[in-house]
């Protein structure tokens, strides 16, 4: 792939709208925050840059966010959306994660992508892309004052990503066209996001080391006349 790649103008809009209305909604469940509509518009525009500027921010380049008059004015229609959809759904839990998935998904292969057309190896193109993926919603979690999800059990984010980046630079590694590669990025990320909620996998949890007994034997067996 060459330096001359582009992402087009659309499906970056597209990226950032969603995660917009994605990190919109779920601001807005947390009634107890007392939000205004400013603070909700923040939370979502945060969740919609955060990604796409923290990967142009590695790759040493100007966020392309502000390389054109969209992206603000579409960021900020879809997080008043997504405000005004939390409070129409009064059980927006699957949808918020439906929209999580095919944000960390477009992010994880946008990112992938960009980072490739500008002669970055496999595996840190990999890592741009995971990175561009859980910006948004690490922004997310700090703006809310909350745990970050993608460090805690259960999430899958990283993981989920990692298969879906992978999959776009062995795809494109063997000459696949780059729409096709990054259609398959995001439906893997997507896919094993929500196979995760569904059905609760999650990566084994760190737990305390046991007790290692051999010091206790050997101090016993030392001071045995017999051992």
């Amino acid at each position: 792939m060459t330096s001359s790649f582009d992402i087009p103008l659309w499906i970056g809009v597209l990226a950032v709208a969603i995660g917009s209305m994605q990190g919109a909604a779920f601001a807005a469940q947390f009634r107890d925050r007392r939000l205004d509509l400013l603070g909700v518009a923040i939370v979502g525009l945060a969740t919609g840059f955060g990604g796409s500027v923290l990967r142009d921010v590695l790759l040493v380049e100007v966020p392309a966010t502000m390389l054109s008059n969209w992206y603000l004015p579409v960021a900020t229609a879809a997080a008043l959306l997504g405000m005004l959809l939390e409070r129409l759904v009064n059980r927006i839990a699957p949808f918020i994660t439906v929209l999580d998935a095919l944000t960390i998904g477009l992010f994880g292969a946008l990112g992938t992508t960009k980072a490739l057309s500008l002669g970055l190896p496999a595996v840190p193109a990999i890592f741009v892309g995971v990175l561009a993926a859980v910006g948004g919603s690490i922004l997310r979690d700090l703006l809310l004052g909350l745990p970050i999800a993608l460090m805690h059990v259960g999430s899958l984010y990283a993981v989920a990503t990692i298969v879906g980046t992978t999959s776009l630079v062995v795809l494109t590694a063997l000459n696949v066209p780059i729409f096709i590669a990054g259609v398959v990025c995001v439906a893997l990320t997507f896919i094993v996001r929500v196979l995760a909620v569904l059905f609760h996998w999650s990566l084994p949890e760190q737990r305390p080391i046991t007790r290692n007994l051999w010091p206790r034997r050997l101090g016993r067996s030392a001071s045995d006349p017999e051992g």
